[in-house]
């Protein structure tokens, strides 16, 4: 992934040959790291060999540095048992929720200072070795839920494993960690699901008319049921807090569409679009810069190359696209490239693409 030497010496433990398992394995692999494989699937774990993620652990040697990566309600016995067994290494884990696991820990009575709870924001909607990549982490955050009894040269450790996989240390408590995810992911989820389940027993005819909106909202829908039941129910408290708001909101649109004649009908509604607008501008664009972005939309023909045509001809023109988003025209023989530029360049790039001839629609 990149010519400089790797912060990590070796061997480093991964326990869980999943998809993040397999994913740490192979970017550490892929940095020249020494990685051994355990896993309780010996499928599971043959499988992540195969694909290079590491060597089956033999016991043959002692790893400074233990990742557990297994579901979240074996999260907690898991980091126990390897703290016991490997008393030297430190352990940090992937689990997506870090306040159950650490309350199990903190029961155990075990010296939790070799500990260090972590958790990467990135994923994939399939799981298991085979969809595992060595550049899953690139450019992803990764939470370093580090505690006051843990020693700098263990935090350090797992600093250096997120550097050397590409990605970004954001060091937070166990309790701000969880109420994050509750917000950013947690709760999307049910949202997308919810709504995806809606779509089960729609006409064909209504399904056909599908855009880029309901897909947005229902992309991580396909997510596997059984880990999220373990993910949502690790983290409830703070989940049902943001949909009891959601629920709120829900509510008072609810009963401004049940007649938008009332007084102040038209305007609950108009209000929660406006807050919606006030939510979303605070996501953090390219980068992490809090800058918007101009958009338009290029009507682009469903033939070879016309995709790669249109970004050759940006790159002409000297714009740097700061983002892409493609939405197939349902039955029609062209798809729609929504485009964004800086403000300052998009008068200049919608008149040069249209004398270049490309169909701008939005």
């Amino acid at each position: 992934m990149t010519d400089t030497p790797a912060r990590l010496a070796g061997p480093v433990r991964v326990v869980g040959a999943g998809l993040l398992g397999a994913s740490v394995g192979l970017g550490l692999r892929a940095r020249g790291v020494d990685v051994v494989l355990a896993d309780a699937s010996p499928a599971h774990l043959r499988l992540a060999a195969d694909y290079g993620a590491g060597r089956v652990d033999d016991g043959g040697v002692e790893p400074a540095l233990i990742v557990v990566a297994v579901p979240p309600d074996l999260t907690g016995r898991v980091v126990a048992d390897e703290l016991a067994t490997h008393p030297e290494a430190v352990v940090t884990d992937v689990a997506s929720v870090k306040v159950a696991p650490l309350a199990e820990l903190e029961g155990s009575g075990l010296d939790l200072s070799r500990y260090v709870g972590g958790h990467p924001l990135a994923g994939r909607e399939r799981g298991g070795p085979s969809s595992a990549r060595a550049d899953l982490f690139i450019g992803r955050p990764w939470v370093v839920a580090a505690r006051p009894e843990n020693p700098r040269s263990a935090v350090s450790l797992v600093e250096a494993l997120i550097l050397d996989l590409g990605a970004t240390p954001v060091e937070m408590a166990a309790d701000e960690h969880d109420a994050a995810v509750a917000l950013v992911s947690h709760a999307p989820q049910i949202v997308s699901s919810l709504m995806a389940k809606r779509l089960a027993d729609s006409p064909d005819a209504a399904l056909a008319l599908a855009g880029q909106g309901v897909r947005d909202v229902t992309r991580i829908a396909a997510s596997e049921p059984e880990l999220w039941v373990q993910i949502l129910g690790a983290n409830a408290p703070a989940i049902v807090e943001i949909l009891r708001a959601y629920r709120d909101d829900l509510d008072r649109v609810l009963v401004a569409l049940g007649d938008v004649d009332a007084a102040g009908a038209r305007r609950t509604i108009a209000e929660e679009i406006a807050g919606g607008n006030t939510g979303v501008s605070r996501l953090p664009g390219k980068h992490g810069q809090d800058r918007r972005y101009a958009r338009f939309v290029v009507m682009v023909e469903d033939r070879p190359g016309e995709l790669a045509r249109l970004l050759h001809e940006l790159g002409e023109l000297g714009v740097n696209m700061e983002d892409l988003r493609l939405e197939h025209s349902p039955g029609a023989p062209f798809g729609l490239a929504d485009i964004a530029v800086l403000p300052e360049v998009e008068h200049r790039t919608v008149t040069d693409l249209t004398e270049r001839g490309w169909r701008i629609t939005g």
